[in-house]
């Protein structure tokens, strides 16, 4: 399907009104993550020499609990690469949209001319208006996935929600009582929606061809960040800057950490978070119902992953 036209992306910031809720047709169960934090722009600020704020040439769209995160900060590493400090939450959240294009831009770092800017928002993956808005912007803009084990990241998924909600005071549940009702799996929890790679990727497809859009293994990058990296690189037309160096293991944290510019630092404490321990019964049944999912996203990006 062909994109809009910029006039006509324009046309549809100040007119477009969807359902505030961005779920699959079907879907309608209340998030366990509602609320969203205000997104404001920058104060104005005296830009660095030769410097200015463009729109992305590329953008980590997903997926949640996927390894967002720890590959934009290695990305960032790149001294070719600007990246975006905060999750935008532009082109799937409509009153996101609607402040328009200038809004959106505003949000970006300052960058030089040969850098890139990339910014990553793991929502615009399972959006069912993001790739369509995406592509209005720039047909032809790359994209990045990184993927991981969909049921492990479903029960990544519900341990970031739990900490949150013990956090802010909230009752929490246990992850069998949220996965299972009336001894069927619950397809109305949004964790298992978002696991769904293939219905996901269906969409995107509808708007960019497979050859834009770079798949990361996340689990692979977990083991062993710099092959991932350097395929990254090579997708992007980056120049091969990240090296080994780059990267460091720590014990205590039991994943790798970053080294650049004579700094060390560890993705925050909220990442890497131990899972608890999942009913086996209730985990295999997971694992079944995602196995035909998964079959059909491997064919429809013509490779396949190490997942259980």
């Amino acid at each position: 399907m062909a994109c809009f036209l910029v006039s006509a992306f324009l046309l549809v910031l100040q007119t477009h009104a969807a359902p505030p809720e961005l779920v699959l047709a079907g879907f309608g169960a209340p998030d366990l993550d509602a609320g969203r934090p205000l997104i404001a722009a920058p104060p104005p600020s005296s830009p660095p020499p030769g410097t200015s704020k463009r729109a992305p040439h590329s953008i980590i769209i997903g997926v949640r609990k996927g390894g967002t995160r720890a590959l934009l900060e290695m990305l960032d590493i790149h001294p070719e690469v600007a990246a975006a400090a905060t999750e935008v939450h532009f082109f799937d959240w409509d009153e996101n949209y609607a402040k328009g294009f200038e809004w959106y831009r505003d949000l970006m770092p300052y960058s030089h001319p040969r850098q890139i800017t990339v910014e990553k928002t793991p929502g615009y993956f399972t959006s069912p208006l993001a790739p369509k808005r995406i592509c209005a912007m720039n047909s032809s803009i790359k994209l990045l996935l990184i993927l991981r084990d969909p049921a492990e990241r479903v029960v990544s998924d519900y341990t970031q929600v739990y900490f949150n909600r013990l956090e802010n005071r909230k009752p929490v549940q246990a992850i069998e009582n949220l996965l299972v009702r009336n001894g069927a799996l619950n397809l109305r929890y949004k964790a298992i929606q978002r696991s769904l790679y293939d219905v996901h990727m269906r969409n995107w497809l509808r708007y960019f061809p497979l050859e834009q859009v770079h798949i990361v293994d996340g689990d692979a990058l977990i083991r062993d960040p710099l092959p991932e990296l350097q395929k990254v690189e090579r997708f992007l037309n980056l120049p091969p800057r990240i090296v080994s160096s780059n990267f460091y293991f720590n014990q205590t944290k039991g994943f790798f950490c970053l080294r650049s510019g004579g700094r060390e630092r560890c993705l925050h404490e909220s990442k890497g978070r131990p899972h608890p321990a999942v009913n086996g019964t209730v985990l295999q049944q997971l694992r079944s119902f995602l196995q035909e999912h998964n079959r059909t996203f491997f064919r429809l990006v013509k490779r396949t992953f190490d997942w259980q």
